[in-house]
């Protein structure tokens, strides 16, 4: 019972895993650049939540819609700004460029709101659900049901809809793309709004058990690139299978090993999937 409790807790904190990381692939997806301060658009969203639950009482899953939209605002800006002047610049220049986005962010949240960790208290933050003698933390159901939610969401509009169409079009060739009337620019603008801002969704959900600080980032930033690595970089269906497994990995490895050990068997399993299968458990997609 102990290691399908263990299961079930992996499940949904994978779910979460996949929201967050979901964003971080479309953006090389479609942009081809690998974006470093992925992490730290979810610090913005984490923070636009919790000032929306202090200040204007909404409580942090709506508060994730006014999370996602700010940030899809500002990452389009961004995109439209600065990722766009190195989409052809040596892969050097777009790493220092968004390792730049990232300190700047975390520096500016570091001076606006100071370093202490803030939190938010919900009416369900310390609820469970039994289901068969498992008990499942009701935050952690939220916010998995959330990432499915926003994951289906995104397949929706990429797979059913002519703008879908339109990014995978320019994914794959976006000089062809522009003679039959679609315009790169837009769409790399409109992509990479949408990575930063599920990435902030995610953080917005997650909002009730876990803290938020500037630093906040550093916390998720590998385990994002973990997740995109181990499920193909690129691949969007890959970030929500590598976002499961990463979840289950770490739930297994706390209930079997201490806990100064639980990342030691992930990034083993990391390490070996990129010796045995650099493209990932799942190949990159169009």
């Amino acid at each position: 019972m102990a290691l399908l409790q263990a299961i079930i807790d992996g499940l949904m904190l994978g779910g979460v895993y996949a929201v967050i990381s979901i964003g971080l692939t479309l953006v090389f997806g479609v942009i081809g650049i690998v974006n470093f301060a992925q992490s730290q658009f979810l610090m913005v969203g984490m923070y636009v939540a919790y000032f929306a639950w202090a200040y204007l009482g909404l409580d942090p899953l709506l508060g994730s819609l006014l999370s996602f939209t700010l940030v899809f605002a500002l990452g389009y800006a961004v995109q439209h700004s600065l990722i766009r002047k190195v989409l052809k610049a040596p892969e050097v220049a777009q790493i220092f460029l968004t390792v730049g986005i990232l300190i700047v962010l975390e520096n500016l949240a570091l001076v606006a709101f100071g370093s202490e960790f803030k939190s938010v208290q919900t009416p369900y933050q310390n609820e469970a659900i039994e289901v068969f003698d498992l008990l499942i933390s009701l935050p952690y159901a939220i916010a998995f049901g959330a990432s499915v939610l926003a994951g289906l969401a995104v397949w929706w509009l990429l797979a059913k809809t002519w703008w879908g169409r339109s990014v995978r079009a320019t994914a794959q060739d976006p000089m062809a793309a522009r003679l039959m009337g679609i315009d790169p620019d837009k769409i790399y603008r409109l992509a990479f709004g949408l990575g930063v801002g599920l990435t902030a969704f995610g953080g917005a959900i997650i909002l009730p058990y876990l803290t938020v600080s500037p630093s906040i980032g550093e916390q998720f930033g590998v385990l994002m690139f973990t997740v995109v690595v181990l499920g193909g970089l690129g691949n969007v269906l890959g970030a929500v299978v590598g976002g499961l497994a990463v979840g289950v990995i770490q739930s297994l490895s706390g209930l079997l090993l201490p806990l100064q050990l639980q990342n030691m068997v992930l990034f083993s399993v990391f390490i070996l999937t990129l010796a045995l299968r650099p493209e990932g458990l799942l190949r990159k997609s169009s």
